[in-house]
């Protein structure tokens, strides 16, 4: 009975110490977890899922979180192969969701080499991307203790959190697995319908009359309602108000400025009278965002130095097998030596490599240096990447803009120095490129501990199937890049790479002196501005950074999650946070899964996302609103489910 009658406490949602909160399998429980059966099933569907996000990562610049979908694949699965315990499910997933990640941060910098008229190497992306992936699985250890548990319920970690609920929802059945399984069912057939078979718009978007380069613009997506409900109003509020700064005010303002300008103002090649309100935004906002994400993540590290250190203090008072010992089995890190001694070996790896791999002409350089930054950024952005998908989830983690503050610094160093020749640009991508792998990295498995330590997963065993995840992906997803080139070629319309694009805007921008400055810097102010208001700056700016269309999906789900939680009555604010949670992590895992999907197929077939677009022209002028119409109907379900829990 104990079996069919447990769940996940609802202290998983609640601001409790971490040390107090009881796992969904106890800490004196010990079931089957890093199997032959797990590690092997993870590794296979990490390498589908690093494919599959490469190519989305090529097309469109987002990749999808793969955590959700790896687990849910996992439960069926095994049901179908011999039913596994819930952790053996929860390590398939841990596995598997790091291809997601390492693809991501391979197809944001690699390709920019192919941009400059370079052919990368199979070997060097292999490399590259493997110490870049382990350093990020490396830095996330100590901070596992600090994010995770000592800040349990102040730190969300949306898709960690809803990735636990589909596990035991999983594991257990019941109401809370229909309720799961009903929101990633709906989430699965609406994400289907909309983006396989185009019956609406995704997109939809309205110009603001007389006021031009106002917009208001959505994406509509089950996942963005589902993250928004869970992150909460606030911080989707704070997000939204960095959307609305940038794509209601700024580009209007650069458009009303520069509607009689005469000479394009750089990056830009044309006339800002000649621009659209999306190139605005790449162009020019972009830039702003990534200055206010530079200083909104330098300001969440220096909050975070005294607890860093404590970690580290506390990390290494465990050194001795007796203090390990005493900890209980989900507390259980891999050891502090393995930490510091990882880290200067993989630094060392570094320094080798580039020493190795560097042309003749700067040999001399001392590429101890460069291997020293590539760790010091790596662990800098790890702790902030972290704390980013904390609040905000892996989905809205603006890797990029943490990428492209890596190589502002990286460069203008170099450009200090003298280093401007080709092969140095070379190297300051490599360093963007191992930074870039680390913080995605990272982000993942912040997400899969907050997993593991709600259900009860060992700590240790999980970091090394984070090892394992990224080994295996690695092998796989140079090979996978190149082959895209060969087929549709990087940098064509079919791959455009926007982000691999801007990185190689960046590095050669600094390198010749032609960034644009003045952008980067406003942006800086901007993030200052509101810290002094008494604002955290680091939601703002990943708003200014990320498209107006992502936060308004998300300002929505917040916006339901506050009016479900507008009682006083104690239960029933219980009942309504919990079935909202599950249903939007069912949401999310279902849209994850058919974005993942039809990317996929599109991988090898580049012609499914063409051929089923059977829809939403027969709309005409009505598109728009009948797409509004649609997602305030899932709004409207979301709403229902909530209550019908109560009753």
């Amino acid at each position: 009975m104990e079996k069919e009658t447990r769940k996940l406490s609802s202290d998983a949602y609640q601001e409790i110490p971490g040390d107090q909160y009881k796992p969904y399998i106890g800490k004196l429980e010990f079931l089957p977890e890093f199997t032959f059966k797990a590690i092997l099933t993870g590794m296979v569907l990490g390498i589908i899922f690093a494919a599959a996000n490469a190519y989305i990562g090529l097309k469109v610049g987002l990749t999808v979180s793969a955590s959700i979908p790896v687990a849910v694949m996992a439960v069926a699965i095994f049901r179908i192969i011999g039913k596994g315990s819930i952790l053996e499910n929860n390590m398939v997933q841990t596995v598997g969701s790091a291809g997601e990640s390492l693809a991501a941060g391979v197809i944001f910098t690699f390709p920019a080499l192919i941009i400059w008229g370079m052919k990368p190497e199979l070997t060097k992306i292999f490399v590259f991307s493997l110490l870049g992936g382990l350093l990020g699985v490396l830095f996330m250890i100590p901070l596992r203790s600090l994010l995770i548990s000592r800040q349990h319920g102040r730190l969300p970690y949306p898709e960690g959190t809803a990735c636990a609920e589909v596990l035991v929802a999983g594991d257990k059945g019941g109401t809370e697995a229909k309720t799961v399984f009903m929101g990633l069912g709906i989430g699965a057939l609406y994400e289907f319908l909309m983006n396989g078979l185009k019956l609406w718009n995704f997109r939809p978007s309205w110009d603001i009359p007389f006021y031009r380069g106002g917009k208001i613009i959505g994406e509509i997506t089950p996942a963005l309602l589902g993250v928004g409900y869970i992150i909460g109003s606030r911080i989707s509020a704070i997000m939204l108000s960095g959307g609305a700064l940038a794509w209601l005010v700024i580009i209007p303002l650069i458009m009303a400025v520069g509607k009689n300008s005469t000479e394009p103002i750089y990056p830009a090649k044309v006339l800002i009278s000649q621009m659209s309100i999306k190139e605005i935004w790449h162009y020019y906002i972009r830039y702003i965002g990534a200055g206010a994400v530079a200083f909104g993540g330098m300001i969440t590290l220096v909050r975070a130095i005294p607890t860093i250190l404590e970690t580290f203090k506390t990390g290494l008072s465990k050194i001795s097998k007796k203090e390990r010992e005493k900890e209980e089995r989900t507390d259980r890190d891999l050891p502090m030596l393995v930490v510091i001694g990882g880290a200067v070996v993989l630094g060392i790896c570094l320094w080798l490599v580039l020493s190795f791999w560097t042309a003749t002409e700067i040999r001399i350089i001392p590429n101890l240096l460069v291997a020293f930054l590539m760790v010091i950024f790596s662990f800098f952005f790890v702790t902030v990447s972290s704390r980013i998908v904390g609040l905000i989830g892996s989905s809205s983690n603006p890797v990029s803009g943490m990428t492209i503050t890596t190589l502002l610094l990286t460069s203008l160093i170099f450009s200090l120095l003298g280093w401007t020749s080709d092969a140095h640009m070379v190297i300051a991508l490599s360093v963007g490129a191992v930074v870039c792998i680390s913080i995605a990295i990272a982000g993942d498995t912040s997400q899969d501990l907050k997993t593991g330590f709600l259900v009860g997963a060992t700590p240790w065993k999980q970091q090394i199937g984070e090892f394992i995840g990224v080994l295996t992906s690695a092998i796989f997803v140079g090979w996978v890049i190149l082959r895209l080139h060969k087929g549709a070629g990087i940098g064509s319309e079919e791959l455009p790479a926007p982000q691999a694009t801007l990185m190689s805007l960046v590095v050669k921008g600094v390198i010749t002196g032609d960034l644009p400055w003045r952008f980067v810097i406003i942006g800086v102010f901007l993030a200052a501005i509101v810290e002094l208001i008494g604002i955290r700056s680091l939601p703002f700016a990943v708003g200014v950074y990320l498209p107006l269309y992502l936060t308004t999906p998300i300002m929505a789900g917040g916006l339901l999650r506050y009016l479900t939680e507008k009682t006083k009555d104690e239960s029933l604010l219980k009942s309504r946070h919990e079935s909202g949670i599950l249903f939007s992590s069912g949401l999310i895992a279902g849209s994850a899964l058919v974005g993942v999907g039809l990317a996929l197929a599109a991988s090898y077939s580049g012609t499914f996302a063409t051929t089923l677009e059977i829809g939403y022209l027969w709309m005409g002028p009505f598109s728009n609103l009948a797409s509004l119409f649609i997602f305030s109907g899932l709004c409207m379900l979301l709403l229902s489910f909530i209550n019908k829990k109560r009753l």
